[in-house]
């Protein structure tokens, strides 16, 4: 049975993903995350032998979570990393925010991530079933935001560590490691969660008006996805993203990804 790690799993695609691995996919899931919401431990609860919630914050205890995990375990198929915050929600310049809390921004949206990677690489290399990682990333990486600095910064940092990996895999990794280790960033478009909301309530203080308008006008009239919509595709690219793929940024809907996504 494969085994997959998912982070940031407490809720919206996170919680949505480790959903599918479990009743989809029939995968074993480790599911981290800095909090706990009645709707995972809900899914513990009908998954008593499939799935593990692990509570934990900053690197020291995520390290020793996924250490954990490849104890209990054995091997690892695929992870899931889609930890991230948007906080705060300001200027690059504004004299209101203290730098620590650009740091504790980094420390969750990309230093967690090299964390996984550097604990959890040395097993999916050895995956039976070749191993796989999903970076959860966002157009914010790619496109500029007014008030959004912080987290466009971690997303494209993000978006680089995977096609860094990729550089490593094919001139590296292609000889020691035989290319086992698939890398892929996703793009879930608009989804309907609780950073949405977050957006919407906080938001208009930095961002365009117009620009800030658009969220709160396409939740109004239902236009957001649901977490299930990119949520499926990336609990499938976690144990089946082809090598084509690996170190490329997609959307969750792109035509690469087709054969991915949830069966109607």
């Amino acid at each position: 049975m494969a085994v997959v790690i998912v982070t940031g799993a407490s809720r919206g695609i996170g919680l949505a993903a480790t959903s599918f691995l479990l009743e989809a996919f029939n995968a074993t899931v480790v599911a981290i995350s800095r909090t706990r919401t009645p709707e995972l431990d809900a899914l513990t609860t009908a998954h008593p032998g499939s799935l593990q919630a692990v509570q934990c914050d900053m690197p020291p205890a995520f390290t020793a979570a996924i250490q954990s995990v490849l104890a209990k375990h054995g091997h690892l198929d695929g992870l899931i990393l889609n930890a991230g915050a948007i906080e705060p929600l300001v200027p690059v310049a504004s004299a209101d925010t203290p730098l620590d809390a650009w740091r504790t921004h980094f420390e969750i949206n990309v230093y967690s991530l090299i964390t996984a990677l550097k604990a959890a690489v040395p097993s999916l290399r050895d995956s039976p079933k070749g191993g796989r990682v999903v970076f959860v990333s966002s157009g914010a990486a790619i496109l500029g935001i007014a008030g959004w600095g912080p987290y466009s910064a971690s997303k494209a940092a993000m978006n680089s560590l995977n096609r860094l990996d990729y550089y490593w895999r094919l001139r590296h990794w292609h000889e020691e490691e035989k290319g086992k280790i698939v890398s892929i960033a996703v793009r879930p478009g608009k989804v309907d969660t609780n950073m949405q909301g977050e957006i919407r309530e906080s938001g208009g203080l930095h961002m365009a008006h117009d620009v800030h308008q658009s969220f709160v006008r396409e939740k109004r009239e239902g236009l957001l996805l649901k977490p299930e919509q990119p949520g499926y595709v990336i609990a499938a690219l976690s144990l089946h993203a082809p090598e084509s793929l690996s170190g490329e940024f997609v959307n969750w809907d792109d035509e690469r990804c087709r054969e991915f996504r949830r069966p109607s």
